[in-house]
C-alpha cells in the first residue's frame, strides 16, 4: 500500500473514533482526535467543525472564536460565532456578527439566538417583536419555551412603562405564572401580583414533586419566586414578612448570584439608617463581580445608588463623595440623584457655598430641572440662616412665583423679616397676575381668602375688595365672602357696598319664628342642666297637637317616695338627722382593736410607775415645783445598751 493509500487509511480510523467520542460526548477526546485528522490534512473542513464543536461543548468559548479566526474555512460559521460571544458576554458583538447575514431572511437558529441578545441587550421592544415573529412561524417541542421568554419579555416593558400592545399569556404553568405576576407588580398592582405569585409557587412545587425532583432542588427553583413575593410585600409596607424572606434566602446561600444581590439590596433598603454594619456586609454581596452579567441595568443603577445612600448614612464624607463620582460617570442617567445626594451630605458638613454651587452648576447643564433645583437651593439658603438669599431666589423665578404655594412662602418669609409693605406687593402683584392672565392653576380660594385677609388687616381695604371679587366669582353663593366684600366696599366706596349688600339674604330667611321663640323663653340664668332638660321637656313634634300633648301629661304619674319599714309617722324625727354621725351626741367611736395600750417608760417597767413619768397625766401637769428641774441621765435599760448581735427572731409553729 501507498504512503498515501495509508494515510487515508488512518484519516478514516481517526474519523471513526471521533464519531464514537461525539456520541459518547467525550469532547475532549474528540479535540484531540480532530487534532491528529488536521495534522495529516490540515483542510479537512468535517474535522474543523467537530473541533469547533468539541470547543463549545466544553465551554471553551474564547478557544473556539480564536479557531474560527484561523480557519478560512470556517467564516461562514456565524451562528456559532455569535453564540460563542454572547456566552462570553459580548452581545454587542453577538448581534453584529447576526447582522453580517447576507441573506434576505435569518434561518430560524440565527432568529433564536437574535432574539436572546436583544434580551440581554435589553432591547425590550425589538426583543419583543422577535418572540412574537418566533412564535407566530415556529412550530416544534420548544413552543413553550419560547412563549415563557416572550411573556419574561412582556413583563419587562411593563417595568419600564411601555405603551406596546401586550397580549395575555395562559397561566398554566409556573414561569408563565411567574412572568405574569411580574408584569403585574411592574404595573404597580403589588396585592394583585401577590396572589400570582403564591399561585406559581404552589404549580412549581407540584409540577417538581410529579417530576422527582428532590427537596433541595425544589427549593431552589422556588428561591426565585419567594424573592419577587417578598418585594411586593416589602412595596405594600409588610418589611417584617418581606424581611423575613430574605434571611431566609440569604441563610441558604444559594449558588445564584443575581438572588444573593437582589435580597441584599432590598435588606438594605429596608434596613435604612439602622444597622449599617448589617447593610455593609449585604452591600458587598449585591456588588459582587459574579453579579455583573447577571443583573440588569436598572437593578445594577439601583444598588450603586443605594451604595451611595449607605455612605452618606455611616458619615463617610469622603467616601461618599467618591461613590457619587463614579455613579455620574457610569450612568449618567443618574446625574440628578448623585447631586442631590452630593449636596445633602455637604450640607451636613455644613458646607452651603459648597453645596448651592454644585446645583447651579447642575442647573445650568439641565434648565429642565431648574425649578426643583431652585426650590433646594432656597432650603440650604434657610438652613444657612440666609432669608434675604432665600427670597432672591423665590423672586428670581418668573412667572413660577406666582404660584400659590410660592406666594405662600415669600409672603412667609418676608413677614419673618418683618416687612409687611414687600408681603402685601407680593400678594398685590399675585392677585393682578392672575385677574390678567386667567390662569387656571387649581382651587386658588385659599390664596384669595389669604390675600384679603392680610389686606384688610393692614388697611388696604380695595387691594382686599379686589381680591375677594375673584374669589365671590369663583364661589357666588358663599354669603360669608359677600359680606367680607362688604366691609371692604364700605371703607372706600359706601355706595357699591350698598349695592352688594342688597345681594345679602333677608333676616327672616336666616332664622324662624320657632327659632326666635325658643331662644326668648330659653331662662339664661339656669343651670347647663337645667336648660337641657328644658330643652327636651318642651320639644314637641310638628304633627302632635295640644290635647295630645295635655292627655300624655295626665298619664304621667308621679311615683311616692319610699319610706323605711319601721317608720312611726307619729314620732318626733331626730332633730341632728341631719347631721353627720361623727358630729352628733351619742357617737362613739369604734375602738380598733390592732392598735394596742402604749407603755410608757422604760422596758420591764410596771403600769404604775410608768404613769409616774407620764407628762400626758393630769396629775403630773399639776404639780407646783419650786426649784427648776435637773436632768438626770439614766440608768440606761435593756434597750439603750448595746447589742452584742441581733438576730431575727423565728416565727415559731404549732407543736
Amino acid at each position: 500500500m501507498s504512503k498515501q493509500g495509508k494515510g487515508e487509511a488512518n484519516i478514516k480510523a481517526l474519523y471513526n473514533d471521533l464519531n464514537k467520542y461525539g456520541l459518547n460526548s467525550e469532547f475532549e477526546k474528540a479535540i484531540k482526535t480532530a487534532n491528529k485528522i488536521l495534522s495529516i490534512a490540515p483542510n479537512e473542513v468535517k474535522a474543523q467543525q467537530c473541533k469547533l464543536v468539541s470547543f463549545i461543548q466544553t465551554s471553551k468559548f474564547q478557544e473556539a472564536i480564536q479557531f474560527i479566526n484561523k480557519s478560512p474555512e470556517l467564516q461562514d460559521l456565524l451562528f456559532e460565532r455569535a453564540y460563542c460571544e454572547y456566552r462570553l458576554n459580548q452581545p454587542e458583538n453577538a448581534l453584529k456578527t447576526i447582522e453580517n447575514f447576507k441573506g434576505d431572511e435569518l434561518p430560524a437558529n440565527l432568529k433564536e439566538l437574535k432574539a436572546q441578545v436583544l434580551y440581554r441587550l435589553e432591547k425590550f421592544e425589538e426583543c419583543f417583536d422577535a418572540y412574537r415573529d418566533l412564535v407566530k412561524n415556529t412550530h416544534d417541542d420548544y413552543d413553550d419555551e419560547r412563549l415563557t421568554n416572550m411573556s419574561a419579555v412582556a413583563a419587562n416593558l411593563a417595568i419600564e412603562g411601555s405603551k406596546k400592545d401586550i397580549p395575555d399569556f395562559r397561566e398554566d404553568t409556573y414561569e408563565l405564572c411567574y412572568n405574569r405576576a411580574c408584569l403585574i407588580a411592574g404595573q404597580k398592582k403589588y396585592p394583585d401580583a401577590e396572589k400570582k405569585l403564591r399561585t406559581s409557587e404552589k404549580l412549581c412545587r407540584e409540577y417538581l414533586e410529579e417530576d422527582g425532583a428532590t427537596e433541595e432542588d425544589i427549593e431552589d427553583e422556588v428561591s426565585i419566586i419567594k424573592i419577587q413575593l417578598a418585594y411586593c410585600l416589602q412595596m405594600q409596607g409588610k418589611t417584617k414578612e418581606a424581611a423575613a424572606i430574605y434571611v431566609d434566602a440569604l441563610k441558604n446561600k444559594k449558588n445564584d448570584a443575581a438572588l444573593i444581590a437582589v435580597a441584599s439590596n432590598n435588606m438594605v433598603a429596608i434596613n435604612k439608617d439602622q444597622n449599617m454594619f448589617d447593610s455593609k456586609k449585604k452591600m458587598r454581596s449585591a456588588m459582587a463581580d459574579a453579579c455583573e452579567h447577571k443583573l440588569t441595568l436598572r437593578q445594577k443603577r439601583n444598588i450603586a445608588f443605594n451604595n451611595c445612600l449607605l455612605a452618606y448614612y455611616t458619615n463617610q464624607a469622603d467616601q461618599c463623595q467618591q461613590l457619587c463620582s463614579k455613579l455620574i460617570q457610569k450612568y449618567p442617567d443618574m446625574e440628578l440623584q448623585t447631586t442631590l445626594v452630593r449636596v445633602s451630605q455637604l450640607s451636613r458638613e455644613k458646607k452651603y457655598k459648597e453645596a448651592i454651587e454644585a446645583l447651579e452648576k447642575y442647573g445650568r447643564k439641565n434648565p429642565q430641572e431648574d425649578l426643583a433645583l431652585k426650590f433646594a437651593i432656597v432650603q440650604l439658603q434657610l438652613m444657612n440662616g440666609n432669608k434675604k438669599g432665600a427670597i432672591d431666589v423665590l423672586q428670581a423665578l418668573g412667572e413660577a412665583k406666582y404660584r400659590p404655594g410660592v406666594v405662600s412662602a415669600l409672603v412667609s418669609l418676608l413677614l419673618g423679616m418683618d416687612n409687611k409693605q414687600s408681603a402685601s406687593e407680593v400678594l398685590k402683584n399675585a392677585v393682578e397676575w392672575y385677574k390678567k392672565n386667567k390662569v387656571s392653576v387649581g382651587d386658588l380660594s385659599d390664596m384669595w381668602r389669604q390675600a384679603a385677609d392680610f389686606h384688610l388687616r393692614g388697611g388696604e381695604a380695595e387691594t382686599a375688595a379686589s381680591s375677594l371679587e375673584e374669589l365671590f366669582r369663583t364661589n357666588p353663593s358663599d354669603m360669608k365672602i359677600l359680606a367680607q366684600l362688604v366691609i371692604a366696599y364700605a371703607q372706600f366706596n359706601p355706595q357699591k357696598a350698598q349695592e352688594a349688600s342688597r345681594k345679602l339674604p333677608t333676616l327672616e330667611t336666616l332664622t324662624t319664628a320657632t327659632e326666635i321663640d325658643h331662644l326668648e323663653a330659653t331662662n339664661w340664668m339656669m343651670s347647663t342642666k337645667a336648660v337641657r332638660k328644658t330643652a327636651i321637656k318642651s320639644d314637641q313634634s310638628p304633627g302632635t297637637s295640644d290635647s295630645a300633648q295635655k292627655i300624655k301629661k295626665r298619664r304621667q304619674r308621679k311615683r311616692k317616695g319610699k319610706l323605711p319599714k319601721n317608720y312611726d309617722p307619729n314620732g318626733v324625727p331626730d332633730p341632728e338627722r341631719w347631721l353627720p354621725r361623727y358630729e352628733r351626741t351619742g357617737y362613739r367611736k369604734k375602738r380598733d382593736r390592732r392598735v394596742k395600750e402604749v407603755m410608757k417608760g422604760s422596758q420591764g417597767m410596771s403600769s404604775g410607775a410608768a404613769d409616774q413619768y407620764d407628762m400626758t397625766k393630769a396629775a403630773n401637769l399639776n404639780k407646783n415645783t419650786t426649784s427648776p428641774a435637773v436632768y438626770q441621765e439614766p440608768t440606761p435599760g435593756p434597750r439603750q445598751q448595746q447589742r452584742k448581735g441581733h438576730q431575727k427572731k423565728k416565727k415559731g409553729g404549732r407543736h
